[in-house]
């Protein structure tokens, strides 16, 4: 199974000069249609004169749901550089709004897409990203009387997540690799320990710190 693609690691704002137009780069995560609608309302109410916001943004796990808009722009000089630079990083889960301030010098359709997409690729080199892959959360149950022995034992071969103590008994979750659920019950059946397991549950974790 392939991994879900990287996110950005946090919100920038860069700003750039090209022939006395101001180009100020906005790149935020955004989970869904509702946090990109949010963030470029925000900017435009941030940026009330100027000319343009142009906007990318990739979505969803495999990056599939993608858009961008010119706002303005001659077609296809803002925002289609714009996403071309999200893709050629290969993020998701990020939306990018570039304001431009019209410095009286016009760039040509070439001077605009470059404009625009550096400056979506100088906020993402900024901004970093995260790695992520698939796991499988599963849920370890067992009595009150075993739970400080398994979770001792769980933790040094296992991610283990969360753990409860509660009257009904102990239980831990366990982030494992996908379909490593049969993996875990060998183990342990040969500890002799007595447990229940929950039905998996297909999740994304981040792996390691921002690159």
């Amino acid at each position: 199974m392939r991994d879900p693609l990287p996110v950005p690691a946090r919100a920038v704002r860069t700003e750039t000069s090209v022939e006395r137009s101001r180009f100020v780069a906005t790149l935020e995560p955004v989970r869904d249609v509702d946090g990109v609608d949010a963030v470029l309302a925000r900017v435009r109410k941030e940026f009330p004169d100027a000319r343009h916001h142009c906007t990318a943004s990739v979505l969803g796990e495999d990056g599939t749901q993608q858009r961008s808009h010119d706002d303005g722009e001659p077609a296809g000089t803002a925002g289609a550089p714009m996403l071309a630079a999200l893709n050629g990083a290969g993020v998701t889960g990020v939306l990018a709004v570039v304001t431009r301030y019209f410095g009286g010098v016009l760039l040509g359709t070439g001077g605009l897409v470059r404009a625009y997409g550096s400056a979506v690729s100088g906020a993402l080199a900024e901004a970093g990203v995260l790695r992520r892959r698939w796991v499988d959360l599963v849920e370890v149950r067992a009595s009150l009387a075993d739970g400080g022995r398994l979770e001792a034992d769980l933790r040094h071969g296992f991610d283990v997540e969360d753990v409860v103590w509660g009257g009904e008994g102990w239980s831990a979750t366990l982030a494992l690799a996908p379909e490593g659920t049969g993996a875990l019950a060998a183990h342990l059946a040969a500890g002799g320990f007595a447990t229940e397991l929950g039905a998996p549950r297909r999740a994304v974790r981040t792996v390691g710190n921002a690159t």
